[in-house]
């Protein structure tokens, strides 16, 4: 009996809050796929930078400034290509309808 008061206790307590501000606590809505993304887009672009920066750190330490151009050049195009497809989407349609009429 003794760990269940305080399982009651942390429920009544969040209960008693949800009472006191309902508003705070359904503002942001519930759409937590679209939330869980954006905050795994987030972490991915951070991850994304710091592996870029560390790779063009060991060609700016070893002098290799050609290979180092190419691989910015690269890791701009894949991390346009990854992270605004739909740009990328509208730039193709619009080109397509440039091309074919």
């Amino acid at each position: 009996m003794s760990r269940i008061r305080p399982v009651r206790l942390v429920c009544l307590l969040a209960v008693w809050l949800l009472a006191l501000f309902p508003a705070d606590a359904f503002a942001a809505g519930n759409n937590v796929g679209q939330n869980v993304a954006n905050l795994l887009k987030g972490y991915a672009g951070d991850l994304y930078g710091g592996i870029v920066a560390v790779i063009s750190l060991v060609f700016l330490l070893n002098r290799r400034y050609t290979e180092l151009a190419v691989f910015l050049f690269a890791a701009i195009v894949v991390a346009w290509m990854v992270f605004a497809p739909s740009e990328i989407a509208k730039g193709a349609e619009g080109i397509g309808k440039q091309v074919f009429g």
